[in-house]
């Protein structure tokens, strides 16, 4: 059934092939479906899905256009995010979707499979249990950044390919002015409400971290 939520990725991204655009369509009745057996998103929140999750996870495709055959890694992934819409939008990428939480990973393998993504792997492991090395690392506010850069820090390819250097981009809301000084880290913020007009967006920023 379609989801007229889905509009607003269709709004901000115009130029979707007529596959893109079903695979996006179908996420909402997907997640809904598997939200009601595995908490994956928080449950007053589902109805918002498109809004908050998807459109949110796809606001670092408004930083970066990933060059095809590049590798992401999204650590701490929970239900796919920002992994799903970004594989959706970047079929040519690679992602390796990875979080602690096994029935996490199932709905995230459910998902990818039933919207005919290929360029998805996911498995249930810690990121610093990983042994590959990758060119961006994405994630979604899992933790504090002075906590979550050493489960990363040695994870990088050391050739570049995209427009801007490997490293790491980090979606978080409020003041991170305290959170980057406390991690040390040279770092840059983007708003996303440069990129989306809505007011969820006002306190969301994208966090790029060069290595």
């Amino acid at each position: 059934m379609f989801n007229p939520d889905v509009e607003i990725i269709y709004r901000y991204f115009p130029k979707l092939s007529e596959i893109q655009r079903e695979q996006f369509a179908e996420l909402g009745d997907l997640y809904a479906h598997w939200n009601a057996q595995i908490n994956v998103v928080s449950r007053k929140d589902i109805h918002s899905l498109y809004l908050h999750h998807v459109l949110h996870s796809l606001g670092i495709a408004k930083f970066i256009n990933f060059t095809p055959g590049t590798h992401v890694l999204d650590v701490g992934t929970g239900g796919g995010f920002p992994g799903i819409p970004l594989a959706i939008l970047f079929p040519e990428v690679q992602f390796r979707l990875v979080d602690s939480i096994g029935k996490k990973i199932k709905v995230v393998r459910e998902v990818a499979t039933a919207i005919g993504v290929k360029n998805v792997e996911a498995d249930h492991i810690r990121a610093e249990q990983l042994d590959e090395r990758f060119d961006f690392v994405v994630s979604r506010a899992v933790t504090r950044l002075v906590d979550f850069y050493p489960w990363v820090r040695n994870k990088f390819l050391k050739k570049d390919k995209n427009a801007i250097p490997n490293g790491i981009l980090y979606l978080k809301g409020g003041d991170l002015r305290e959170e980057i000084r406390e991690a040390r880290l040279r770092a840059e913020v983007h708003a996303l409400s440069d990129y989306f007009a809505e007011d969820f967006f006002d306190t969301k920023h994208l966090v790029y971290i060069p290595v």
